[in-house]
């Protein structure tokens, strides 16, 4: 028992002194938690610095010798100084009463290389990573570096490059950042696919998108590019089409492109919901307003009953009905459309509503975004200014106008509460793209005009000259035959009003068989919208033509000690003679006035609409010349078939020119046909002609009209952008004003009709649009010269 007891206690003293033991340690525990939490020190000391200045980071610490401090407080000046981005690390420790702050500076980077890349440049691509000479280095960012530059080289389409980054140290805490790049192949696009289309072919639809599959001509047309915003864009582009032409229920269920690594190619595949396609039903217009008479804004719809429905005609009579009614004073009225679908007999009815919208105005409009063009070239493109009634329509077209005006890549307009309830601010957003261009082109023109044979040109303009939306263009072109050498500037925005006002400077030199001419002169011309669609132009014209024979045709003349015109040498028409001996140097001072009426839907590729223009021409304004000109031409599109994608057009023209005063019309002033007129002949080939010689003579007034059908020719990528066309060509050129010379017969005076039809190709190329034809005449008269094969420039308009 003694033992026992003995055990006891000693076990019971070890236990007491266990438990004073952990007591203690717990007391001191809590001793140190308290002054953590509660500490103050004397003194702040600062090492591993050697360019940041130790104030400097006791400034950014926060904490002040014999103020107390807890573990939130360090926390916080930690992350303030990871914050300068100076530092890789920061430790805060306490020794005694001192607290040491140790940090490890980043290396400067002294240079950024790249090496590898030829098809970005150094400059473009420092311009878009982060780290620059003289920052601070840090592996993070240089890491994200080589992500930005392989994203540069996706958006070129080469989604295989490949970028490798690599730290040179220097010493003395200096480093040269190197980022190695291989290139690889340009990435293509193999195939463009559409799922659950059925009126719209796939060649159709692949037309409508941006997107294009790539082909020889790739590498210079660049639409071959894979690119998601890219996609999201040709989604939208696709909804317009389809809405515009009655499928008012369609939807893009999925867009997606598949990359394939080894074609090094995408496979972009878009899957649609076409739905059921609606014509207009009833179409109404109704006014809550009073003093609005629904029945009188009728004439300013643009959809009519029984038309396939089309959100852009709906648009279009909004902003036709908000016009009219602001310009009646009701300046807050707003105008809501209201369709009503009835599936039975696929028709949308539409009701458009007048009602008295909030009384809001402009506050203010606010720029972002518009690093070169001037602040006014942006906000003259709006129909009100600050303090005007706001109006959601007169704002979109205003984005119209500033996405026409083609300076930006992108332009949104968000509104934002302004300092009053009724107040309204206008954030407009652009984004600016480059607006210069230098081209080089070339070319081959048949015929036996001046023009034909192989010519050159080259281009500088600029559509935004200083930023202030003017334009400034200067060419040179050049053939075997024939210089040219144009200047031109256009100010669109004359006197802060809505009028265009330029200047052409020109020099045009051609080589005939027996002759040459220089024309010299320059043009002053304004431009008015009228409405959208109808614009004027008047302008002053002055040019001094020069005429002298080639040397070819030229004998000494012994007794004068001249040259002289050799008839055994040259068969020129007398009448050209007349007007090349007698009427060189001659001066033309004329005004002109032209109307335009244009609703084509894309001038570049023209499905719908006509494009008109009558020109009226007066000489006389002092010059030589004396006579008065009318000219006209219009062309109408029309698709025929949205499922094969045949367009078809009609063209028509004319012109007579009659002089006034006491002297006949020269030679020269005539009209002349060309291939614009009809094909299947030479350029001057038809009309009066001396038939002495057979030198066509030209007319005092001429005809034309023509039809066409064009349509993708089969097996050929669209992305090529050849097209092909059948036509059918009818002309005539007839009357004559010259002199008669003793002599000398001029014939084919009376309108006689010729015709022609043939087929072509059109080909949008990267040059600009090209055309060959083939033409037969069908229909001609003696003495008209032929020309079956034509190749050239295509003109349209």
């Amino acid at each position: 028992m003694k033992a026992a007891s003995n055990l006891l206690s000693a076990a019971s003293a070890a236990a007491l002194s266990a438990a004073l033991m952990i007591s203690g340690t717990a007391a001191l525990q809590l001793a140190a938690v308290s002054v953590a939490h509660a500490a103050v020190v004397n003194n702040i000391e600062v090492r591993g610095n050697s360019r940041v200045d130790a104030e400097t980071i006791r400034n950014y610490v926060g904490i002040r010798p014999g103020a107390n401090f807890g573990s939130g407080e360090i926390d916080e000046a930690v992350k303030r100084l990871f914050g300068t981005g100076l530092f890789s690390d920061v430790r805060i420790n306490q020794s005694g009463s001192t607290l040491v702050v140790t940090v490890d500076e980043y290396s400067i980077v002294n240079q950024v290389l790249f090496q590898g890349n030829r098809k970005i440049k150094d400059a473009d691509l420092s311009r878009q990573v982060q780290l620059k000479p003289r920052s601070s280095y840090s592996s993070a960012l240089m890491e994200a570096d080589a992500e930005t530059i392989r994203q540069a080289y996706a958006r070129i389409g080469r989604d295989d490059a490949t970028v490798t980054s690599q730290v040179v140290d220097l010493g003395e805490n200096r480093v040269n950042v190197v980022f190695n790049v291989q290139e690889g192949d340009r990435t293509k696009i193999a195939t463009i696919e559409f799922e659950g289309n059925s009126a719209f072919s796939d060649g159709r639809l692949r037309e409508v998108i941006s997107t294009k599959r790539s082909n020889v001509l790739s590498f210079l047309t660049r639409n071959d590019i894979y690119d998601e915003d890219k996609l999201r864009a040709d989604e939208e582009a696709l909804r317009r089409f389809y809405y515009n032409r009655g499928f008012a229920d369609f939807r893009v269920i999925s867009s997606q492109g598949q990359f394939d690594e080894a074609e090094n190619a995408y496979r972009v595949n878009f899957v649609i919901d076409e739905g059921q396609r609606y014509k207009f039903g009833a179409i109404e217009v109704e006014s809550t307003v009073e003093g609005i008479s629904a029945e009188e804004f009728r004439s300013s719809l643009k959809t009519r009953e029984g038309n396939y429905y089309s959100a852009e005609d709906v648009e279009a009579s909004i902003v036709g009905l908000s016009e009219r009614v602001a310009d009646s004073g009701f300046a807050f009225a707003q105008v809501t459309p209201r369709g009503d679908r009835n599936f039975e007999n696929q028709t949308i009815s539409v009701v458009y509503t007048i009602d008295q919208g909030p009384r809001a105005y402009v506050e203010r409009i606010e720029i972002r975004g518009n690093e070169r063009t001037r602040d006014y070239v942006i906000r003259r493109e709006f129909d009100f200014s600050e303090g005007d009634a706001f109006n959601q329509v007169l704002v979109r077209r205003a984005k119209q106008r500033l996405e026409r005006l083609d300076f930006f890549s992108t332009v949104n307009i968000a509104t934002a509460p302004g300092s009053e309830p009724d107040q309204v601010v206008l954030v407009v957003d652009v984004i600016e793209k480059s607006t210069g261009e230098l081209s080089v082109g070339g070319g081959y023109t048949t015929g036996n005009s001046a023009q034909a044979g192989f010519s050159v040109e080259g281009s500088i303009a600029e559509r935004n000259f200083l930023g202030r939306g003017q334009s400034i263009r200067l060419a040179v072109a050049g053939g075997r035959n024939s210089r040219d050498y144009t200047f031109s500037f256009t100010e669109p925005y004359f006197l802060g009003r809505r009028i265009s006002a330029g200047f052409d400077i020109y020099r045009n030199t051609r080589e005939y068989d027996d002759y040459k001419t220089e024309l010299t002169g320059g043009t002053i011309r304004f431009g008015l919208p009228i409405t959208q669609a109808l614009t004027s132009q008047l302008a002053y014209n002055y040019t001094q033509e020069k005429y002298e024979y080639d040397e070819d045709c030229l004998t000494l003349n012994p007794v004068t000690g001249g040259l002289e015109y050799d008839a055994a040498k040259c068969n020129l028409s007398q009448y050209l003679r007349t007007a090349i001996d007698t009427q060189s140097p001659w001066v033309k001072s004329s005004v002109s006035a032209a109307l335009t009426y244009n609703t084509i839907d894309d001038m570049r590729n023209p499905r719908e609409g006509l494009f008109a223009n009558v020109t009226a021409e007066v000489a006389g304004l002092g010059g030589d010349a004396q006579w008065v000109k009318l000219t006209g031409r219009g062309t109408y599109y029309q698709t025929l078939s949205d499922q094969f994608d045949m367009v078809g057009l009609l063209s028509a023209g004319g012109g007579h020119i009659v002089s006034y005063g006491d002297e006949n019309l020269r030679v020269f002033d005539h009209f002349q046909s060309n291939d614009r007129m009809i094909r299947g002949f030479k350029h001057n080939g038809i009309g009066p002609r001396d038939q002495g010689t057979g030198d066509h003579l030209g007319g005092t007034s001429y005809l034309n009209a023509s039809a066409e059908v064009q349509f993708p020719l089969p097996l050929i990528p669209e992305s090529i952008g050849l097209r092909g066309a059948a036509f059918a060509d009818a002309a005539t050129v007839f009357g004559n004003d010259v002199v008669r010379i003793a002599g000398s017969n001029i014939v084919g005076t009376d309108m006689e009709w010729r015709a022609s039809v043939g087929a072509g190709i059109l080909w949008a190329s990267p040059f600009g649009p090209l055309r060959v034809n083939y033409a037969v005449p069908v229909l001609k008269e003696d003495g008209d010269l032929e020309q079956n094969f034509s190749f050239g420039i295509s003109t349209r308009f």
